[in-house]
Formats: C-alpha cells, structure tokens, sequence
C-alpha cells in the first residue's frame, strides 16, 4: 500500500510541475535553404501536458510527403521534470522563392498557443544522386569545411584572419581527420595563432543547426595590392554514417567511410594606401601605435656609457617595419642597436611592442644635442597618417678632453715667411757636357733577350692556343661562362643595391622579370607565380629549378618587410645568381 501510495503521489509531484511551466509551442526545420526537388523535415513540440486539437499549419506552396508522426517524451533529473509532445511532418516546396511556413496553434486549459512563422528558401532543383542513402552522399550534404575571413578588402600592411571550421551535422559521427593539404598564403606575411584544444561548439550552417570545431587560425598581413588568393585546405575524414538499421537491442547500426573533403578558394583583394597626406618618413608601419624615444643619462663623463632606448607599442604590423634611427653629433660614438620584440599574435593583430637600444659613448667634454625622431604610421580604421615626435636631448659631458676647435676652411691666415739658408738657391744657367762611353750591342743584355725571346714565345704561343682549342671545344663550360656573365649583366644593378634593403629586393625582383622577359618574349612582371610556373613547366624546366626561382621571387617580397642583414642579402644575390645560371642552360 505505501510502495503504491508514494508512485502516486511521485506522478502527482510530477504532474504539478510539468502543468507549473509555461505552455510554448515551437516549430523547427532540418534546413531552411534547399532546392526545388528537395525535402525537409519540420516538427512543432509542446512543453505542457493537455494540449489538444492541434491545428497544423496550411503548408502553401509545400506538399505533404509524410506525416504527421506523434512523439512523447517525460523525464525527471535533478528534481526538475520535462515534457514534450511534438508532431512532424516531411514536405515538399512546389515553386521556388522566399516561402513562408504559417504558425500552427494548439488549445491548452482555454488559450490558443501558437507557433512563430518559419521563412524558407527554395532555390533550382539540385542533382540529386540515384541513392539518396548512399553513404557518400549522406556525408557529403552533413560534413562542411568552411574557410572564413575577417576581412575581403583591407589596406596592404593591415591584419585579417582566415579560420578553418569543421561543420558536423547531428545525423553522422566523424571518428579521425587529418589534413592532406595546407592552405597557401601567398602574398601574405602569415603567423598562425595557437589554439587551445579543440573544444566543439553549436552554430549554423546555411541557417541548419551543427556542431564545428575551430581547425586552424591564422594572422594575414598582405604585403602588396592586387587580388591575392588563399588556396583550398583539404582534408580525410572518417565518418560514421547510418545505414537505417538497428541492432537487435535497438542501436542504429553505421557504416564508416573516409572521404576527402575541401574548403572553398578565398580571395582578398587589398588597398595601396594612400599618397595624399603621406609622411616622407613612413616607413610601412599600419596599425595603433605609441611611441617613445628616452635617455638613460644626460650628465655623463667621457667614456661613460648611455642609452638610448626607442620604443614602438601598439597593435598592428609590429615585425615588419624597422624603428626610425637616432643620429648623433661625430663626438658622441654610437653602436648598432639591439632589437627586441614582446608580442603576442592574436586573432585581432599582433600586440606587443618592439625596441631598439643604442649604446652612446661620448669622447669629449661639452654639451651635444641628440636631435628629434619622428615615427610615422598608417590608421586603417581612420584612414589616414600620424606622425608622433619626441623632444630633443641634452648630453652634458662633464669630464674629459677638450675638444680642438677646427679651423674654417675658408679663412685665410697669413703667416710669417721662416727661412733657411737652403730655401733659394743660384739658379744655373750653363751646362756642361761629356760624352757617353763606347757600347757594344752585340755582347749586351739587350741583344741576348732579343735573340732567345722568340725561342720562348713559340712554345707559350702553342701552349695558349691548345688551351683555346680545349676551351672553345668545351660546350657545356662555353654555356656556363656565358650563364655567368648573362647573370652578372642582369643582377649588376641589384649588386649595386647591397646593403639598402628595399631598393636591393626591387632591383633583384625586377632583374628575375627582365630575364624571363628576355628569354621568353613574355611579360611577367603583372603575372603570378603559379601563372610563371606553368611556363617555365612547358619550357621543360626542371622542378627544382623552378621551385628555386620561385622561392627567391617569394623571398623578395617578404624580405622588404622583415628585418635583414647585409650578409643574408649577399645570400640572396649568390641564390639569384645560381637560379638564372641554371636556368640558361636549360633554355
């Protein structure tokens, strides 16, 4: 008696408590975009016990392939009590366009509750394949790799993030991945941006519910203008699909099946900024900066140390601009300064700050003056320049030599005229004359070296033109020497650049195109590397050369805005040197 009075009274708690929430009827489809020939499923629940005479929708413009299916589910967990009574229906559109699936209303104790109206999409008719449950095609319509950007069209130097998402439908499991091709960043300064895990969250696709995880993130600077493209990731995946059956306990049996899947190709077409209001001391920085110019010391003795420490922070393009220098009067010695970076890459841009530190060392006594610097930048957001300026420094040198005044060059001073007894001297007028001895020709050194120097020069003349038989007859060394001089004549002007950076890499890219341009009769300088590839390919230029050419053209663009030494610039020549060399000789 007790055992039947507590499940009563339990049915009754749990009762009250279902009939204590609030009645809501909601509608929700399997999608809200499909094609003309397409299906999709649409199903209304009830929160609340009692409901009767449910009233479907009218369904205009869709026909009824199924339904309607009656469904209830009851639960208790953790003292709170749930309910739900749904009813689903398949149907078709019967025309395309914008369609919108009325409100359906059921009665619950005497009110009238309604559903919210759903929009549908219907667009042309889709292939459809011969087997709607083939297993392929189900993976297919509920698995996407999706590439989104930040941004399509920001300023060349500003940041945009591309991030790799994998959409995964509730109807199918996906048991392992793993990339076969990463995405390309060419044109881009590119830093990927770690992430934590690979936690699964809940959002949409083409307006359907999906879980997707965050596969990649990465920071893109475009480094020119133009329309740049960011090539495909793709993917294998195993995926567990339902074959429609049960196991004899009631478990959906699935199959599993590796697919390959692809992102869609991305295009950012970036802007030049802009000439009007452009500093002469812009030197490529874009971004929200601060910056700051201090002196540890400005009373000092003579070959005592200082430091002058310059300071970029902000967010933007932190690496890939060099700080403005500090010039010092000739007094005060000054060493190359040593570069640090504290940042950090995010999906909003590279934050942190970047300083330069000179080490001074006066040599006299006196008072100098460090000159102002001036630092500009590029706000994309405001679209325009800033120029921030510090004051100038005072040294003081307290101790130490005394610096000789020079004397001004276009003073004339007249001194007193010292003479020696030596200083003029009788100039003489007569000379006297004698007569040279006897020499005889015949026995002298002169006579001998004329008569063995044919001798000697016959043998030698032989020797020279055996060597230039062997050298003309030499083919393959011929190509080579020719090569190199051909190399030389067309990188002589980026030679003459070693040392400035930017102006050495444009004359090194412009030398790559002037010789493509010369050998094929082709302009290549407004192509792309990939279109430069497929020439070269049916020139029958080997793979290896081509990817070395290539990779210096690369090069040329990152290099303007990373920081690089003189040596790693001779590198680059002697690379660009070797590439064209080959080069010739397989044309």
């Amino acid at each position: 008696m007790k055992l039947k009075f507590y499940i009563s009274l339990f049915i009754s708690l749990l009762s009250l408590s279902v009939m204590a929430q609030e009645a809501t009827l909601k509608a929700k489809v399997s999608k809200n975009k499909l094609g003309l020939n397409q299906r999709l499923r649409i199903e209304f629940a009830i929160n609340k016990q009692g409901g009767d005479n449910f009233s479907p929708p009218g369904f205009t413009n869709f026909k009824i392939v199924g339904g309607p299916s009656q469904s209830v589910s009851q639960s208790w967990i953790n003292g709170k009590s749930s309910f739900t009574q749904s009813y689903t229906y398949i149907i078709q559109p019967k025309r395309k366009g914008e369609l919108v699936i009325n409100p359906a209303s059921i009665k619950i104790g005497g009110k009238i509750i309604k559903s919210e109206p759903i929009k549908i999409i219907v667009l042309d008719a889709v292939d459809l394949p011969k087997n709607p449950n083939d297993p392929s095609y189900i993976a297919q319509q509920n698995i996407h790799l999706v590439a989104e950007i930040s941004k399509s069209k920001p300023y060349v130097g500003e940041g945009v993030y591309v991030e790799y998402r994998l959409y995964v439908s509730e109807s199918v499991s996906v048991y392992d991945t793993s990339v076969t091709e990463a995405p390309q960043y060419n044109g881009f300064w590119n830093q990927e941006i770690k992430i934590n895990g690979f936690p699964v969250k809940l959002g949409k696709y083409n307006g359907e519910d999906y879980r997707y995880i965050v596969l990649q993130k990465a920071l893109l600077i475009p480094t020119k203008s133009g329309r740049l493209t960011i090539d495909p990731m793709k993917m294998d995946i195993v995926i567990g699909v339902p074959t429609g059956r049960a196991d004899f306990f009631g478990n959906v049996i699935s199959k599993n099946i590796r697919k390959e899947f692809s992102s869609t190709k991305k295009v950012i077409i970036p802007k030049s900024l802009p000439l009007e209001g452009k500093p002469a001391n812009f030197n490529g920085a874009v971004g929200e900066f601060n910056f700051d110019v201090s002196l540890s010391k400005n009373a000092l003795k003579a070959n005592e140390t200082s430091q002058i420490k310059v300071v970029v922070s902000g967010k933007g393009n932190l690496k890939l601009f060099e700080l403005p220098e500090v010039t010092t009067p000739v007094e005060l010695e000054i060493y190359q300064p040593e570069r640090k970076e504290k940042v950090s890459v995010k999906t909003n841009g590279i934050t942190g700050s970047v300083s330069e530190l000179y080490t001074v060392v006066p040599q006299y006594k006196g008072k100098y003056k460090i000159p102002n610097v001036s630092f500009s930048y590029f706000n994309p957001n405001e679209k325009k320049y800033h120029t921030i300026a510090t004051e100038d420094f005072l040294v003081n040198v307290l101790e130490g030599k005394e610096l000789v005044s020079s004397i001004d060059s276009n003073t004339v001073r007249k001194q007193a005229i010292k003479t020696t007894g030596k200083n003029f001297r009788y100039i003489q007028t007569k000379s006297s004359f004698q007569p040279l001895k006897n020499a005889d020709f015949y026995k002298s050194n002169l006579f001998y070296i004329l008569l063995f120097l044919p001798l000697i020069a016959i043998p030698v003349g032989l020797f020279i033109a055996k060597k230039n038989e062997e050298r003309n007859n030499d083919v393959m060394g011929n190509k080579l020497r020719k090569a190199e001089r051909l190399a030389k004549k067309y990188l002589s002007e980026a030679e003459k650049q070693l040392g400035k950076k930017e102006a050495f890499y444009e004359a090194l890219e412009r030398a790559l195109h002037n010789y493509l341009k010369a050998k094929l009769g082709i302009e290549t300088a407004d192509i792309s590397k990939e279109k430069i590839t497929q020439i070269l390919q049916e020139r029958e230029v080997d793979s290896t050369t081509i990817h070395q050419f290539i990779e210096v053209l690369k090069h040329s663009d990152m290099a303007r805005y990373s920081q690089i030494t003189n040596t790693e610039m001779k590198e680059e020549f002697e690379r660009a040197k070797q590439v064209i060399i080959k080069l010739d000789k397989q044309f």
